[in-house]
């Protein structure tokens, strides 16, 4: 009984070691985020749409999202929101956001996946500005089509306020992530913006983004700024 105690403390530390230490690494993520959209971007032919991307109204991104035993619900990951800014070109400072829970229309095993969003409508952006909603409950979610892909995929995918796709161990696909959890994260934001601020706040209010977003923005803005 003892040493089954002493597993479960040590088991429990590890894991709020590993959380502190992700709460302080927000600008590296952040490059890790743009590093990403560039190398899935670079393939036309297994990338996220281009028309696609040009009619969403935000991106999210959830670079290195893990599988572990200790979370509820297996999945848990930090990365970051961005939407159009108001007048339709370029694209805000970015919120930060969590992911825990849901279930994935493939199995990612204990790998890390890079996870990757559209917000195609107001509806969904408005969902996403709120502290916390469940994808597949509240908001609609789809698996994204990749690449070229044909207008009867690309006019499915519209019914969708979210479109949301995956990349592990280089392989790029649609994915169908129901019942996770996606709120923002206060922490990441008060460490990249030096004062507690909502993600409402961040994304409509034109708050300057901070140095490390630089490249996510440049990326984004390169392959979609309706300009």
């Amino acid at each position: 009984m003892i040493g089954f105690m002493k597993v479960k403390i040590t088991a429990v530390f590890m894991l709020g070691a590993g959380l502190l230490s992700a709460a302080s690494d927000a600008p590296k993520r952040l490059e890790a985020s743009a590093e990403a959209i560039k190398e899935v971007m670079g393939i036309p032919d297994k990338s996220i749409p281009q028309d696609l991307l040009g009619k969403a109204q935000c991106f999210v991104i959830v670079p290195g999202l893990k599988k572990g035993a200790f979370i509820i619900g297996g999945k848990y990951g930090k990365g970051f929101a961005t939407c159009r800014k108001k007048d339709g070109v370029g694209w805000s400072a970015p919120g930060a956001v969590r992911v825990e829970g849901g279930s994935f229309g493939f199995q990612i095993g204990g790998a890390e996946a890079d996870v990757f969003m559209l917000i195609m409508n107001a509806k969904g952006m408005d969902r996403l500005l709120s502290t916390k909603f469940t994808l597949g409950g509240e908001a609609s979610v789809a698996a994204g089509p990749v690449g070229r892909s044909t207008q009867a995929e690309t006019d499915a995918a519209l019914t969708a306020e979210i479109l949301t796709w995956s990349r592990q161990s280089g392989l790029f696909a649609g994915l169908a992530l129901n019942g996770a959890t996606l709120r923002e994260d206060s922490d990441w934001n008060k460490e990249l913006y030096g004062k507690a601020l909502k993600n409402r706040e961040i994304i409509t209010g034109n708050v300057p983004a901070p140095a490390a977003a630089a490249g996510l923005l440049d990326e984004l803005n390169k392959y979609s700024s309706r300009k």
